[in-house]
C-alpha cells in the first residue's frame, strides 16, 4: 500500500541552498516520532521494495558559489532539484525502502585537473579547456612531469597514457577531455552532502531503520569517473584494469521493483549512470529496464553563462532512455501511479 506522508515541520525549503550543521540528535528523536505517530513501518517489512539512487548531491555541485554549481538555465537549478527532492523523500518516506547515495571524489592530481597538464610553454589549461586528441598528438598539452612524481608514474608511461585516453574518449562517442575546475575535494566542504538531502537522509534512516548506502567514486587519478557504474576509461594502453564495473552496487540496485535516480548533473554523472544501469539490467533481464525511473524535476544539465550548456544534449540523453525502456517521471506525482505501472 502506497502512501504519502506530510512534510515535517523541520524542514525549511528557504535553507536548502546553504552549508549548516545538521542536529543528528534532534532529528533522530524527532524520526521517531514521527514514525510511531504515523505508524511507519520498518523497511525490512516491505514487501514491494524501492530504491531511490542519489547521484552526487554534494555541495560542490548543489550550493551556489561552490565550485562546480549546477545552476541549470533558471540559475538556480540544483536549489530547486533539492527543494524538491527533499519533499519527495519525505512525501515518500513510508514507500522508499532505501537510499543510495553516490559522492564524486577527488584530489588534486588527476587527469582532469589543470595541475594534471602542461603546455610547451610549461602554462596549465584554464578550467573547461576541452583537451582534444589532436591537442594531444601535437603535443598543445601533455602531462606535467611534477604531476608524473606526485603520482608516482613513469614521464614516458604518462605521455603515452594520455594519448592512450584522449583516443578512447573519441573511440567512445561521448565527448572529449574536460579540464574542470577543482571540485569535490576529498575532505572539503564540496566534498560532503548538501545539508537538507543529509537531513531527509538521516531522517528517512532512523524512521524506517534503513541503513544508507554510500558510495564514493572518482578516487583514480588516470581515468574520469561520471557514472556511478564505471569509469570512463577501464584499461591503460598496457592493457592494466583502472577501474571495472561496480558489481555490487548493480546488484543491490537490481534487487528492488522499482530504482528512482535523480542527482546532478542530468548532462554528465546521471546522464552516464542511467546509460551503465541500463546497458548492465539489460544483460542481466530486459525486463529490469522497465524498473527505472527518472525524477526529471530533481535533476539539471550543466550550464555555465557564455561558457557551455549542455541543456539540449541532456535532453536528448533522456529521450534515448525513455526510448529504451526507463520512465521519465516527476517528484510531484504519486507514487501509486507509477507502481500500477511497473
Amino acid at each position: 500500500m502506497v502512501r504519502e506522508l506530510p512534510i515535517p515541520p523541520h524542514f525549511s525549503p528557504e535553507t536548502v541552498g546553504d552549508v549548516w550543521r545538521v542536529d543528528y540528535a534532534k532529528r533522530s528523536r524527532e524520526a521517531r516520532m514521527w514514525a510511531q505517530r504515523y505508524g511507519i513501518r520498518p523497511a525490512s517489512k516491505d514487501e514491494f521494495r524501492v530504491a531511490l539512487l542519489l547521484i552526487d548531491v554534494q555541495n560542490t555541485f548543489c550550493i551556489p558559489g561552490f565550485e562546480l554549481f549546477v545552476a541549470g538555465r533558471s540559475g538556480l537549478g540544483a536549489v530547486e532539484d533539492n527543494v524538491r527532492l527533499c519533499q519527495f523523500i519525505y512525501r515518500n518516506l513510508e514507500n522508499i525502502t532505501r537510499i543510495y547515495l553516490t559522492m564524486d571524489t577527488h584530489q588534486a592530481y588527476q587527469i582532469f585537473h589543470e595541475a594534471f597538464l602542461i603546455d610547451s610553454d610549461g602554462n596549465h589549461p584554464e578550467p573547461y579547456t576541452v583537451v582534444s586528441v589532436e591537442d594531444v598528438r601535437r603535443g598543445k598539452w601533455r602531462i606535467d612531469p611534477e604531476a608524473c612524481w606526485a603520482l608516482g608514474i613513469d614521464p614516458e608511461y604518462g605521455r603515452k597514457y594520455l594519448l592512450h585516453y584522449v583516443e578512447s574518449l573519441e573511440r567512445s562517442g561521448k565527448y572529449e577531455l574536460t579540464v574542470w575546475p577543482y571540485h569535490a575535494m576529498l575532505g572539503g566542504i564540496g566534498h560532503a552532502i548538501v545539508p537538507a538531502v543529509e537531513e531527509a537522509v538521516f531522517f528517512h534512516a532512523i524512521a524506517r531503520r534503513s541503513q544508507p548506502f554510500i558510495r564514493m567514486k572518482g578516487m583514480h587519478p588516470l581515468t574520469e569517473h561520471y557514472s556511478a557504474i564505471a569509469p570512463e576509461v577501464k584499461q591503460d594502453h598496457e592493457g592494466k584494469q583502472l577501474g571495472a564495473v561496480d558489481r555490487e552496487l548493480i546488484e543491490e540496485l537490481s534487487g528492488y521493483d522499482l530504482v528512482l535516480v535523480a542527482g546532478q548533473a542530468k548532462s554528465h554523472c546521471v546522464a552516464w549512470t542511467v546509460e551503465d544501469l541500463i546497458s548492465t539490467f539489460r544483460e542481466m533481464d530486459p525486463s529490469y529496464v522497465g524498473k527505472i525511473f527518472l525524477l526529471e524535476d530533481c535533476t539539471s544539465p550543466v550550464v555555465v553563462k557564455g561558457v557551455v550548456d549542455y541543456t539540449e544534449r541532456a535532453d536528448a540523453y533522456f529521450r534515448k532512455f525513455a526510448a529504451e525502456g526507463a520512465r521519465i517521471v516527476r517528484s510531484t506525482e504519486s507514487l501509486s501511479k507509477w507502481i500500477s505501472g511497473a
